[in-house]
């Protein structure tokens, strides 16, 4: 099964896979024009997410990495560079994994192999809130997602209208992409990359804490681990340094 998608750019392949609750639009925006001015970028939907169906069973990591390379080839990939955003990362990770012949470079975001003691918690705390439209939903995210010093220089209407943005029109697959965040674990898979990759940790990320992705570049031959500064969000707090290093390593 293919999912939905969106093709940008031209040049090299390149797929990027999008976190919980999100689209590929929307997850990779701040940094798409970058990628997309000398790659072709494909931005997939995961299931519940833009115009993907969800399906009746829960997700599988597995066979969304599966989706994520057919979807690959209805875009007109032969081989591709794949880089993951939060979720996005284990399911990449997976990708490089099951199809190493298609993955010339791998690189995951604020990402994670699975949800340690921190993000199991906050995952749960966001699934309840989400399941109850509770009203408090968005100080949450907004809490999780912004590094502090982002936060701080802001005004009250800001933080109030980046609430807004994270939980209007939220995706219909959200709970079940939560769901699949809580089950996961791909630590035992991370030896078996073959693919160059880089793995990006933000300083000050509440939601995915650093651990994580020092969990992931240390199970990953070779892997190198490069931090940023700001939070889960920090590619819209400023692109800037998240887009330098995606576009050196795809570089090679």
């Amino acid at each position: 099964m293919t999912l939905s998608y969106e093709v940008v750019g031209s040049g090299a392949g390149l797929v990027l896979v999008h976190g919980t609750g999100s689209t590929g639009r929307k997850s990779w925006g701040t940094v798409l024009d970058g990628l997309a001015a000398g790659q072709t970028v494909v931005l997939p939907d995961l299931p519940g997410s833009g115009a993907s169906p969800l399906p009746d069973d829960p997700l599988d990591v597995a066979a969304l990495a599966d989706e994520i390379v057919a979807t690959a080839d209805a875009a007109g990939l032969d081989t591709f560079a794949v880089v993951g955003a939060s979720l996005g990362a284990p399911i990449a990770v997976t990708v490089a994994v099951r199809h190493p012949q298609r993955v010339t470079r791998l690189a995951t975001v604020v990402g994670f192999a699975r949800a340690r003691p921190t993000l199991r918690l906050n995952l749960e705390v966001y699934a309840a809130m989400f399941a109850r439209q509770a009203p408090e939903l968005s100080k949450l995210l907004v809490n999780l997602s912004f590094a502090e010093h982002f936060l701080a220089a802001l005004s009250a209407e800001q933080v109030e209208q980046y609430g807004a943005l994270l939980t209007n029109d939220p995706a219909p697959g959200t709970l079940a992409q939560i769901d699949l965040g809580l089950r996961l674990d791909v630590r035992a898979d991370l030896a078996a990359v073959r693919a160059p990759t880089l793995v990006l940790a933000a300083t000050g990320d509440r939601f995915v804490a650093p651990a994580h992705s020092r969990e992931i570049a240390e199970g990953i031959p070779n892997a190198r681990l490069v931090e940023v500064p700001g939070g889960h969000a920090a590619r819209f707090e400023d692109p800037g340094p998240t887009l330098t290093a995606l576009l050196s390593h795809l570089a090679g």
